[in-house]
This record gives C-alpha cells, sequence and structure tokens, in this order.
C-alpha cells in the first residue's frame, strides 16, 4: 500500500529523515524489497546495470557501521563545511542551517541504531577510472534516489549520506566487499515519527538558472 501523493507531491516532500527516523519499529524486509524493485527500473549506462545493494538488518553489522559513522561524523562536525556553519552571515539560513546541524549530529549519534541500512554499490571489476566519473556515478545515484522515493511511498524515512566513505575500506571489511566493488551511499531506512513532510525553502530558481550561456 503507497501514500495518496501526486508525483509533485512525492518529488517535493522527500526530505533527509534523520531526528524522526522510528528506532523502535521493525521495518518488515518485504517493503524494502518492493522498494528495491522500484529502484531497480532506474535508467543505468548502456543498461548494464552494474549495481549492487547491501541490506544491512544485523545488529552487529549495523553497531559496527555505527561506530565507523560517529568517527567520521566527528570529524566531519570539526570542518569548515559542517551544515550548522554555513551561511552563518545570512540570518535567514543560518536557523534552517542550524536545525539540519543539529539533525545530522542526531544520526551520527544513532545510525548504528536505524533498523535498515541501505549501502548502494557499483561493480567495476577493478579500481575506479581515472577521469570523468559522471557516467560510472549515473548509473548508480538516480537508483538510489529512486529507493528513497519508494520509500517515502511506503511510509518510510530515508537520508542519503556518504560520510561513511572516509573510511570506505574498514566498512568494506565489515560488509566482506569484493575488490572491484565501490560504495556510493550509505541510506539509513525506517518508519517516521510524526505525520509528513513539507517542501523544504529553497534558493529561487532564477539565482541558479542560466540560459544558453553563464
Amino acid at each position: 500500500m503507497t501514500l495518496p501523493l501526486t508525483p509533485d507531491e512525492l518529488l517535493t516532500t522527500t526530505r533527509a529523515v534523520r531526528r524522526r527516523l522510528d528506532l523502535t519499529r521493525p521495518v518488515p524486509l518485504e517493503l524494502v524489497r518492493e522498494c528495491l524493485e522500484v529502484a531497480l527500473q532506474a535508467p543505468s549506462g548502456s543498461n548494464a546495470q552494474t549495481w549492487h545493494w547491501l541490506v544491512v538488518t544485523d545488529p552487529g553489522q549495523r553497531a559496527a557501521l555505527g561506530e565507523v559513522y560517529r568517527a567520521q561524523f566527528a570529524r566531519y562536525a570539526g570542518s569548515r563545511g559542517f551544515a550548522g556553519r554555513l551561511f552563518a552571515d545570512r540570518p535567514e539560513r543560518a536557523q534552517v542551517q542550524q536545525r539540519v546541524g543539529d539533525s545530522a549530529a542526531w544520526l551520527g549519534e544513532h545510525l548504528g541504531e536505524v533498523p535498515v541500512l541501505v549501502v548502494p554499490c557499483v561493480a567495476t571489476g577493478g579500481p575506479l577510472p581515472a577521469g570523468n566519473q559522471a557516467g560510472l556515478w549515473g548509473s548508480l545515484l538516480p537508483a538510489v534516489w529512486s529507493y528513497m522515493l519508494a520509500a517515502r511511498a511506503r511510509g518510510l524515512g530515508t537520508a542519503w549520506t556518504s560520510l561513511h566513505l572516509g573510511a570506505e575500506a574498514e566498512v568494506a571489511g565489515i560488509l566482506g566487499l569484493p575488490d572491484g566493488v565501490h560504495q556510493g551511499a550509505l541510506v539509513p531506512t525506517a518508519f517516521y515519527t510524526g505525520e509528513t513532510f513539507q517542501p523544504a525553502p529553497r534558493e529561487p530558481l532564477d539565482t541558479v538558472l542560466h540560459l544558453d550561456r553563464w
């Protein structure tokens, strides 16, 4: 059963859910499978479909990933690029950024408790190619977004994060990834608390739109 959302409602209310993830309510694996079936309909360069999906539900595995994520978040929180520090000179945005930073910090402490962690990967059979990798990741990341949209339609909350990639080799060891399989994201997945979500404030389109030339 999916929520009665129009396409525009689905696209504009699929938010990064962190603090509102329900850590106490189990997520049926069949529901995750439904979302992944939708994700597999995403475009893939040359129709190669080189994606793989690790769905982590084991408490020990989740805890191990949570410890890695906690350490990586601590490094991120101390950096100049931390979400909570951005746009400090713009009061209308600083407050929003502070909320984002607070929710990111919450996830940094609790990621290992989220019922389902999804790690999408791309298989290259070897090291990542040099040069432009847009085509490679463009064959995985649209499918990740499709997974998150499908989850939203089924009453699940998700968040896109890649902080764990600062310790990618360590995470690969935890997950038993073979050489030539590369992680693209980490998507915590759970039912959410509260009622629903609203579109987020964004910069006006005309501040980022360019016609014909920059």
